[in-house]
C-alpha cells in the first residue's frame, strides 16, 4: 500500500502533506479497492484531510473502479460539509457512474435529505434515470420516503 493511503487511513494530515510534497503524482493513484486517495477521505468523512487534498491538486471528478467520484461516496453517508467542499471545488453533481447513477440518486436511494437539498441548490439534474430506468424521484416513492420525494417534487 502506498504512503499517501496508508496516511489517510491512520488520520495523519501532517504525513499526507508530507507525502504529497514528495511525490504529487500520487494524488492520481488508487488502492486495491479502486478508490482515489480524495474518495477514501471523503468516504470515511476526514473533513480536513479531504481539503488538503483539493488544496494539493486532487480530481474532484476522478472516478473510482465502480464509477462512483468523492461526491458520490458522500451521498451514501450524507456529510453535508464535504459534500459542500466537493461542490465548491467543482465536483460534478450529475456525473454518472458505471451503473448509471448520480449523486443524487445516491443521497437519495440512501436516504439523506440534506444532501439532496444541496445538490438540487447546486444544480442536480431531477431527470437523469440510472441503469434500472429509475429516476431519484422514483427511488424516492419505491422507498417511502416523503421528505425526499417532497424535495424532488419543488
Amino acid at each position: 500500500m502506498n504512503a499517501l493511503f496508508e496516511a489517510i487511513r491512520n488520520q495523519n494530515i501532517d504525513q499526507v502533506r508530507s507525502v504529497l510534497q514528495s511525490d504529487p503524482e500520487l494524488l492520481k493513484t488508487t488502492d486495491q479497492r479502486g478508490s482515489t486517495p480524495l474518495i477514501l477521505a471523503t468516504y470515511v468523512d476526514l473533513f480536513d484531510i479531504t481539503k488538503a487534498l483539493i488544496e494539493a491538486g486532487s480530481d474532484v471528478n476522478q472516478q473510482d473502479a465502480s464509477g462512483n467520484t468523492a461526491l458520490m461516496g458522500v451521498c451514501f453517508k450524507g456529510n453535508v460539509q464535504i459534500a459542500s467542499l466537493l461542490i465548491a471545488n467543482g465536483a460534478d453533481t450529475n456525473k454518472i457512474n458505471f451503473n448509471g447513477a448520480t449523486a443524487l440518486i445516491y443521497a437519495t436511494t440512501f436516504a439523506q435529505p440534506e444532501v439532496v437539498k444541496l445538490l438540487l441548490e447546486n444544480g442536480a439534474d431531477k431527470s437523469i434515470k440510472d441503469g434500472k430506468g429509475n429516476t431519484a424521484a422514483q427511488h424516492a416513492q419505491m422507498q417511502g420516503l416523503s421528505e425526499i420525494c417532497s424535495l424532488l417534487e419543488a
